[in-house]
């Protein structure tokens, strides 16, 4: 696993041993990142079940400015921070162990972000959730973009009310691995 492309161009990152985390493979995560390319420049970035920090420091090394980690496991974090270092972007970075609905809440109203990754455990069903405590904490900038990876081809078929503010941008499939780029609607005014 690697940084694709921008000022950490081809830096190996490290992942953890064994079955805790799934490293987006390379192929989605390229298709990610064509499809927001020209949408990164000086972005705040969230990066939730951030596991290695693949996500968020590929959006680092194409330049956003700043890139929250959040994962409950304390050896990702680890991971995280030895994978900001190598990447010489630990100065745009944060990191802390939390679960990420709880991180959000927590941070309810605050800084507001531009590009949300959103990339649980598949087994887990949490993107659903996650987006649901998103959109209440208010932490999307107007037209923030919200990456989700599941294995679910029907991701919304229960929660179709989620689209009512985001707008789902494009989906693209790679076997199991299912994307979905959202963007926040612009707020109607009266």
């Amino acid at each position: 696993m690697r940084i694709i492309t921008g000022s950490a161009r081809g830096t190996k990152l490290l992942t953890l041993e064994g079955e805790a985390t799934r490293p987006t493979g390379e192929r989605a995560k390229e298709a990610l990142f064509s499809m927001i390319q020209f949408e990164i420049e000086e972005k705040r970035v969230l990066d939730l079940y951030a596991g290695s920090g693949q996500l968020g420091l590929e959006a680092l090394s194409r330049g956003a400015a700043f890139c929250m980690f959040v994962d409950s496991n304390p050896e990702a974090v680890e991971i995280i921070k030895k994978n900001a270092e190598k990447t010489k972007l630990k100065d745009k970075t944060r990191t802390i162990v939390s679960d990420a609905c709880n991180y959000v809440r927590k941070c309810a109203g605050g800084e507001k972000y531009h590009i949300v990754l959103i990339d649980p455990p598949y087994a887990s069903d949490l993107v659903c959730p996650t987006l649901e405590r998103l959109l209440l904490s208010d932490l999307l900038a107007p037209g923030a973009l919200v990456f989700c990876e599941s294995d679910r081809e029907d991701l919304f078929a229960d929660r179709p009310d989620l689209l009512e503010t985001l707008t789902l941008r494009r989906y693209s499939s790679y076997g199991r691995i299912k994307l979905y780029l959202l963007e926040k609607k612009a707020e109607e005014t009266e």
